[in-house]
């Protein structure tokens, strides 16, 4: 029985559920397994593009229209051929801009406009909040009506219920704290939230299954499938008209409007851009979505026309709301598990849309709402203030609780007047005026931040006009006056029929009359208005993102200190945090700690991406200025060169000497430093040479002189005979090691040696090489002693490379043990973002001159160790270049008589990734 206690724990179970595959996927992801580097859960996690709207609504406009509900999935659909080519391109600009969300996208394209990503966060707001009152609208409905069973009886309008009675605001309120939950535990927005793309890939898969099993049961159970479905449809007139694609006037105007709708929804909704670019792990991701994501669009439509068709044939004309066949049809039947199912399905769809789309907002509000103007009011100064990377997180979840509360509002005002699928529609066309700057700013270097805000302007101001308007309206909270007369009885300013012009419906009304506005304003006022000097160096940069090498074009010249710009960070991402940052910058630099760093340009740039991933990259410019040299003029373009037109020509010429010196400066630099690295290059050349002298002279010496002993002694013993051939054998082995390493080291020195670098479990590779030389151990009576940590992070690196490495030390550590008393240590740990490996030997040792020689060169080695096997020198070199070249050091510590413990640190894979992500 379908009771509500059994609704309300099955809601509460699966969204435990939810929590629990988002913690999982977090606890993955910090320890450097990260479950969502899939191409298959990024393409499900698109899928949140399918909403309630989707799994209610497309029914219900299905069951008005007929086929003209496949519009809203055609878009999407036609729009992914072009991913490979404008989304990539939004992926790779924002890693390397550590981009937060679309405002600051936009922002930042236009000179880091504080201005344009405040705008265009109003915008976001207000478009968005009709959607997320259809989401509430579907949840609460949908309960009410399954609270109704064993009845089927469509309920009262929620709008008629006070709202401490009313569902939707519960709903709304469970809604705001379990994003706060998924979402708002970083404070870092640029940072993926791997829990929460994980959970909705899941829920991607929870609305298509119910939504097919759904569609099977009224096909297959209530009809004998599609033909006799239709054929029973077909003998309706009314239900026959709904097979007849275009029946209607403006059929193919509505067609296209909508399909353009959906073209720009699919990348401009604040929840698409979220899940598509700022979550993107690989972009290589893509090519697998360009044809799975339009997959699972066709699997969910694939009933929709048989669901609406089911749901008419089955009630009375008008008895139902069309938006419930998907729900009530189960229920008229008493298929109790199915109804809960789709119940559950519905959820999903809602709480996928409402968490990804409140996160994006939320983190739009905070950067480009808020802290613009918490900076202006507290003039920067934050010195007293401790807990504001905590204010910073509140901010942001207050803005979800408030953007939740706000939909809330809008479903009560104008929910019930509108039917799903018109309500988001509403909104489609509020996010399509961000089509214009965003995708013509990619590619359009002309474009300026004075015509994108007027684009934006005047394309929202039409949207509101046109669409929002009308439909407060007609909800009852405004007048009607004015829809049938126009304002102040002017007939040709009516909202829904703009300048006269009668449309058939309202979406193509609001289409066609916001995007002339909004291109017509971008396009005139870019070229009637010049670009300030950050326009043109971010223009440059977001046009020209894949000819660029990948770094920013460079704004400033250095920081006062290195302490005030970490004390700035300090302020807003907390001194733990900051300290972290700034070690492992400077350990991927070669320095020791971040006491050794000097206030150049790149730490600059590195200190204003980290602030940008926290507080967007307007705030973060406007912050970091405060710290760094030789801050940009505040000037306009225009304004510059009305200067330097009154200036006279010498000064003009002057710039240009000076300029020219700086570059002969710089030619200079340059020649010096090459200079230096050929230099070092002719001496490393000649220790190399030196040592593989040595290295090759010892085996041939051998073979030559046993060779002459044959020789000159014909009458040899054939024992001893024997014994002799056996040792030039021995001695002509060695010689093809030795041969083999010394290739293999001049490939490394050469910088020709492949390498195949990859995330890379240290753990495997140890118990990989102990398995392999497990014989060796045994044959000579030595004994191994493993002591692996199994939390250790991974490593970035090449496997066949770490094998050698590992084979090498292991094979030496038995070779210096005495056997049968020999013993061999193998330690793996992990030690401040390093993962450590210890290979320890109980054999002689050696001395405290030659382990300060082993530290400083390597390729003396085989000149040095005396004590031990020739032949090692080498091999060990091997080894130092090889950890050297991952970022690590290799090292040995030894007492005479007591033992040697060779060692060697590489960096763990999380700090490798942030440092690149951050470059």
């Amino acid at each position: 029985m379908l009771d509500g206690k059994v609704v309300v724990a099955a809601a509460f179970a699966y969204l435990g559920l939810l929590f629990a595959i988002a913690y999982h996927a977090d606890r993955r992801a910090s320890a450097g397994r990260s479950i969502i580097a899939n191409p298959y859960i990024y393409s499900l996690s698109l899928a949140v593009y399918a909403t309630a709207w989707t799994f209610y609504g497309s029914v219900g406009r299905a069951a008005s229209d007929g086929v003209g509900f496949l519009p809203i999935y055609i878009g999407p659909t036609l729009m992914l051929l072009l991913w490979w080519f404008v989304v990539r391109k939004m992926i790779r600009i924002a890693k390397l801009n550590r981009i937060t969300s679309l405002a600051d996208f936009i922002a930042s394209r236009y000179g880091k406009s504080a201005l344009l990503g405040g705008l265009v966060t109003v915008i976001a707001v207000v478009g968005i909040l009709p959607y997320i009152s259809l989401q509430l609208k579907a949840i609460s409905g949908s309960f009410t009506l399954l609270m109704q069973y064993p009845q089927t009886v469509m309920p009262a309008k929620e709008g008629a219920v006070p709202f401490l009675q009313d569902t939707a605001f519960y709903v709304a309120l469970m809604l705001g704290l379990f994003t706060i939950a998924f979402g708002t535990r970083h404070l870092d927005a640029a940072e993926r939230h791997e829990g929460m793309v994980a959970a909705i890939a899941f829920e991607s898969l929870v609305k298509l299954v119910a939504f097919v099993a759904v569609g099977a049961y009224v096909t297959f159970g209530m009809y004998n499938g599609f033909g006799d479905l239709f054929e029973r449809a077909a003998q309706r007139a009314d239900l026959a008209a709904l097979m007849t694609p275009f029946a209607g006037d403006g059929a193919y105007a509505n067609f296209a409007s909508i399909t353009a709708l959906s073209m720009l929804a699919i990348v401009c909704l604040p929840r698409q851009f979220q899940v598509a670019v700022i979550e993107n792990v690989d972009e290589k991701h893509i090519a697998k979505a360009v044809w799975l994501f339009p997959l699972y669009m066709l699997l969910i439509n694939l009933f929709v026309l048989p669901i609406a068709f089911g749901g008419l044939l089955h009630f009375q004309s008008g008895a139902f709301d069309a938006d419930t066949f998907v729900l009530t049809l189960p229920m008229a039947h008493q298929r109790e598990g199915l109804a809960l199912l789709v119940f559950l399905g519905g959820l999903s769809a809602a709480t996928g849309m409402v968490i990804v789309e409140t996160i994006a907002l939320s983190t739009m509000v905070c950067n480009d709402l808020v802290m613009p103007v918490l900076l202006r009011l507290t003039r920067y100064n934050f010195s007293e203030r401790k807990d504001f990377p905590d204010l910073l997180l509140d901010i942001r979840r207050g803005a979800i609780i408030t953007i939740l509360m706000l939909g809330y509002l809008y479903f009560v005002m104008a929910g019930e007047s509108y039917a799903l699928a018109s309500t988001g529609l509403i909104s489609f066309a509020a996010v399509a005026q961000f089509a214009p700057a965003m995708l013509g700013g990619l590619y359009w270097k002309g474009a300026t931040r004075a015509g994108a805000l007027a684009a934006l302007t005047g394309g929202f101001l039409v949207w509101a006009y046109t669409s929002l308007m009308p439909a407060i309206a007609r909800s009852g909270w405004a007048s009607v006056d004015f829809l049938v007369y126009g304002p102040w009885g002017i007939e040709w300013l009516r909202p829904t029929q703009l300048f006269g012009v009668a449309m058939t419906d309202s979406t193509t009304h609001t289409m066609v009359w916001s995007m002339i506005v909004n291109i017509g304003a971008y396009v005139g006022v870019s070229l009637m208005t010049r670009q300030s000097a950050t326009e043109q160096s971010q223009a440059r940069h977001f046009v020209d993102a894949f000819a660029e090498s990948g770094e920013l074009p460079r704004t400033w010249r250095g920081a006062k200190s290195v302490a005030a710009l970490q004390m700035l960070l300090a302020r807003f991402l907390g001194p733990e945090r900051t300290a972290e940052l700034f070690t492992a910058y400077a350990l991927a630099r070669g320095r020791e700690s971040s006491a050794d760093l000097e206030g150049d340009a790149e730490l600059v740039r590195f200190a204003e991406l980290q602030l940008a991933g926290t507080i967007g990259a307007a705030s973060a410019r406007t912050m970091v200025a405060t710290v760094a040299q030789e801050e940009p003029l505040p000037l306009r373009l225009d304004e510059v060169m009305a200067i330097v037109d009154e200036a006279s020509q010498v000064i003009a010429y002057s710039h240009q000497l000076e300029e020219k010196q700086r570059e002969l400066e710089a030619a200079t630099a340059s020649l010096r430093a090459a200079n230096e690295r050929l230099q070092e290059l002719d001496r490393l050349k000649d220790d190399f040479i030196s040592t593989v002298t040595h290295e090759l002279r010892t085996p041939l010496t051998s073979i030559r002189a046993f060779s002459e002993i044959l020789h000159d002694n014909l009458g040899l013993d054939p024992a001893e005979r024997h014994r002799f051939l056996g040792l030039i054998i021995k001695e002509s082995e060695r010689l093809t090691r030795l041969i083999n390493q010394v290739l293999d080291l001049a490939k490394l020195e050469s910088g020709m040696a492949e390498w195949h670098s990859a995330e890379i479990d240290l753990g495997e590779i140890v118990a990989d090489a102990a398995n392999a030389t497990s014989a060796l151990f045994r044959s000579r009576g030595i004994a191994l002693e493993m002591r692996l940590d199994p939390a250790v992070p991974a490593v970035l690196a090449d496997r066949d490379r770490l094998m050698q490495v590992m084979l090498n030390l292991l094979s030496n550590a038995v070779k210096f043990c005495e056997p049968g008393v020999g013993r061999v240590l193998v330690r793996l740990s992990t030690a401040a973002r390093e993962v450590r490996v210890d290979v320890r030997d109980n054999g002689p040792g050696i001395g405290r001159e030659h382990q300060r020689i082993i530290f400083e060169k390597f390729r003396q080695v085989g000149d040095t160790l005396t004590q031990k096997p020739a032949g090692t020198g080498l091999g060990l070199t091997i080894c130092s270049q090889i950890i050297g070249h991952f970022g690590g050091r290799l090292w040995v510590e030894s007492e005479p008589g007591q033992g040697c413990e060779f060692s060697f640190t590489l960096p763990a894979f999380s700090a490798v990734a942030r440092l690149a992500a951050a470059d």
